[in-house]
């Protein structure tokens, strides 16, 4: 089992407090360790019947996800927004797995998106893993914006230097040149932009989605 599925399983056991619920986990584990058509239509059942808790939802979009059912996609977009880390990071792992061309799109719109800035880390992160046409304008953006804003949320702008150097595309370069002006920023730009100059050997591996040009 994916290491981060047994992380997400472990975390969501933590949750249940009723007999209903045990079971009901239980069931959707049942399905989970299940191959077959009918096994994933139920789990994707779970994704849009009403009044399922949140926790059978991720359960069963981490699980379709994982194994290229699209029809876990916009579950697990919604979960790579969601206001708790852990979520957030789960949904990534999956999305990143699950190969939807629709999936840089998403993840851009949330990184660029200023009024969810303190949820933008994952969307970042993921956009760097999937080395897809929108990665480097949408980490460009980003940064940018919070280089120059009030609240430079540093977490999200170190992501995206970090991100930028990590797919290597020489157009951020300026932009990794002023994120090198601030203490809290200076050592991944340091590093971003000794991969961008070639002075720094070695490649990235990573789910491909398209190619950066």
């Amino acid at each position: 089992m994916d290491p981060e599925f047994r992380a997400l399983l472990k975390r969501v056991r933590a949750e249940l407090v009723s007999p209903a619920e045990f079971s009901a986990y239980e069931h959707l584990l049942k399905l989970v360790r299940t191959d077959g058509r009918a096994a994933r239509d139920e789990l994707a059942g779970v994704l849009v019947a009403p009044e399922r808790p949140l926790w059978a939802r991720e359960i069963a979009a981490f699980a379709l996800g994982v194994k290229g059912d699209r029809r876990a996609f916009e579950t697990l977009v919604l979960l790579l927004n969601y206001r708790e880390p852990a979520r957030c990071a789960t949904a990534a792992h999956a999305l990143a797995l699950l190969r939807d061309p629709r999936t840089a799109k998403a993840a851009a719109a949330l990184a660029t998106n200023p009024v969810r800035t303190a949820y933008a880390v994952h969307p970042v992160r993921l956009l760097a893993e999937l080395r897809a046409p929108e990665s480097v304008p949408a980490l460009m953006s980003t940064l940018e914006r919070l280089l120059v804003a009030r609240d430079h949320c540093w977490p999200v702008a170190r992501a995206c230097v970090e991100g930028l150097g990590r797919l290597g595309d020489r157009r951020a370069e300026a932009t990794l040149v002023a994120a090198r002006e601030h203490p809290q920023l200076r050592p991944a730009a340091v590093e971003a932009l000794a991969r961008l100059t070639g002075r720094r050997g070695g490649g990235t591996h990573g789910v491909r989605t398209g190619s950066v040009t």
